[in-house]
């Protein structure tokens, strides 16, 4: 059953003709998500899988079905004379019902404000249709307030998120121009962190200074905000990726989430961690959550199936995989992952044909000789005669040529570079305790301290930290006295003033009328009417509504109108909430009262 309290954001529409323009759409799009992130019981769909369906012209209930949600947003963009106009529409997946649509015309300079603005407004309309939700002040905080600066972290993004190398040093290029104009912005400083870190811990920079530059943009960051969920994520990445401090990356992960409970990277982070400790049921459980969240993503599904590839069940482990390469077929990782299944499954058929399909494939020659290494069958060439470079090896996502060599018998070569590598916490190596590729290695006594030696140095038992928090008591923002003190406040006022027969009454509006902040009363409504605020109103409506369509001096009147008088603004709104409540239809109800 969907949860009605959730929403997926689809990519706003650029209505201008500068196309450059696209990045800066995208980029609010993404902001207005995390900031609906942060607010607690609303399910929010990650940026991956809402993406999936830019440029698409998808019908919502197929979304729906697709993402899991109840609701989608839908928004177009355009920008002129410096001025931005947005037009936003809240829409039903399941009937393509517009709950709520919206337009805001604003200097572009006003676009931080209006971001807040917009995201408190739909967290809002979630909560007067669909059900209590906690929702702060602000949550839409952008660390500048400099809009070039903004740009151009947005622009950095755009790049980051393809996952390219050259992309990778223009994200980088673009947030150091942005700091450059607001060295106070945060935000850019964590991208820095992130993107330095994972460049070095992959070989694609030297390891060094790559993670130098890392740390320090991090701390650059953390002394403007220490409490960013960006900023622990970055710290998390830093730890886990770069320093291989198991503990550290999962404490900061469990920080990030505390401060944004739908950040799905977070939970895949969380899965990487328990994969790298051969804890793989724990990493199956957190990365099934980042996919509830993130249905769509590439990066969730290949880390299932490399969970399942870890586990050396690697016909589970290519479904998945699959998975990953059905929504991004050049998904690098996938692709060669793959290929690692049919070695180990033996099966020179599909290995074969996956070979002569797949050109974008590193070393395929390689590849061909270890598989027939691997499974121990003859070799048409001296392996001794081929030539190979395992430092170029460890710059590439799978370190192939060094595989190649440990399969070949070179058994003290091979602990040898596997010893250097491992000093440097190379990100191709972080899976080590699992790799079925570095099985030969596993009886030889060097491989066996070096392994003992790092887990002891990254990994810390947290169990003990955890059985000593206290469990939280569930947490009521009204006492039992409270609870019948606004109970009768609120029912008082509703059958002395009528508000309900103001179509534009808002949550916010009947709370400052009781004097009883919003928050408090949708958790009022939630729990002790076990209603939302629109079906509670709305039920003051129709009993409004049957109250005077029996009477005959308002005969007269269409029921349409007097659906009108009762305070609806919304034919399909009154049919649909009366035959639900009532179990038939308005006239069919009038119709009887009549006889």
């Amino acid at each position: 059953m969907i949860n009605q309290k959730s929403i997926a954001v689809l990519p706003f529409v650029n209505m201008s003709n500068d196309i450059d323009n696209n990045y800066f759409c995208d980029g609010i799009t993404e902001e207005i998500i995390n900031a609906l992130t942060k607010v607690k019981g609303l399910k929010v769909i990650a940026r991956t899988s809402s993406f999936a369906f830019k440029n698409k012209n998808t019908d919502v209930r197929h979304i729906g079905n697709q993402l899991g949600v109840a609701t989608v947003l839908e928004g177009s963009i355009r920008i002129f004379n410096k001025r931005i106009r947005i037009n936003i529409q809240l829409i039903r997946t399941n009937d393509g019902f517009q709950v709520w649509s919206q337009n805001f015309d604003r200097k572009l300079e006003d676009i931080f404000e209006l971001q807040d603005e917009i995201s408190l407004i739909i967290a809002e309309q979630i909560r007067e249709n669909f059900g209590h939700l906690d929702i702060s002040k602000h949550i839409s905080i952008i660390g500048t307030k400099n809009i070039n600066a903004y740009k151009l972290y947005l622009k950095g993004r755009a790049y980051q998120l393809n996952w390219d190398l050259e992309d990778y040093l223009e994200a980088i290029y673009c947030y150091e121009k942005s700091i450059e104009i607001d060295p106070n912005f945060y935000d850019a400083y964590f991208a820095l962190s992130r993107s330095y870190g994972i460049l070095s811990s992959w070989g694609a920079i030297e390891k060094k200074d790559g993670w130098e530059k890392a740390k320090n943009y991090l701390n650059k960051g953390l002394k403007i905000n220490t409490s960013s969920y960006l900023g622990y994520f970055s710290e998390s990445s830093l730890s886990f990726w770069n320093e291989w401090n198991y503990t550290k990356a999962l404490e900061s992960l469990k920080k990030t989430l505390n401060k944004n409970p739908s950040y799905a990277i977070a939970y895949e982070g969380i899965a990487e961690i328990y994969m790298a400790t051969n804890q793989l049921d724990k990493a199956l459980s957190n990365i099934n959550k980042a996919i509830e969240i993130s249905p769509l993503s590439p990066n969730h599904y290949f880390t299932k199936g490399n969970i399942y590839f870890l586990n050396r069940e690697y016909d589970k482990a290519i479904n998945y995989l699959n998975e990953c390469l059905r929504i991004d077929p050049n998904f690098s990782l996938a692709v060669e992952t793959k290929l690692a299944c049919f070695m180990f499954l033996n099966d020179r058929s599909k290995f074969t044909k996956y070979v002569a399909t797949m050109p974008q494939l590193i070393n395929p020659k390689i590849c061909e000789i270890l598989f027939d290494l691997i499974n121990k069958e003859p070799v048409n060439i001296e392996v001794n005669t081929i030539s190979i470079n395992t430092e170029d090896s460890f710059k590439s996502i799978y370190p192939w040529q060094f595989y190649f060599l440990i399969h070949t018998g070179k058994i003290d070569e091979s602990i040898k570079i596997f010893e250097e590598k491992m000093k440097l916490k190379i990100g191709q190596l972080i899976n080590y305790q699992l790799d079925p590729f570095l099985d030969p290695l596993r009886k030889h006594k060097r491989f066996q301290l070096i392994e003992k030696q790092t887990i002891s140095s990254g990994f810390h038992d947290i169990k003990s930290k955890i059985q000593q928090e206290q469990q939280k008591e569930v947490f009521k923002p009204l006492d039992a006295t409270e609870i019948i003190k606004y109970k009768s406040a609120l029912e008082h006022f509703l059958s002395i003033q009528k508000a309900y027969l103001n179509p534009n009454l808002s949550l916010k509006e009947l709370g400052n009328s009781i004097k009883l902040h919003p928050n408090k009363l949708s958790w009022l409504l939630n729990a002790e009417y076990d209603k939302n605020f629109n079906d509670f109103i709305n039920q003051y409506r129709i009993n409004h509504f049957k109250t005077i369509a029996i009477k005959p001096e308002f005969k007269h009147i269409t029921i349409l109108g007097l659906a009108y008088d009762s305070g609806f603004n919304s034919k399909s709104v009154f049919n649909t909430f009366f035959k639900k409540t009532e179990g038939t239809t308005p006239s069919q109800w009038v119709k009887s009262q009549n006889n």
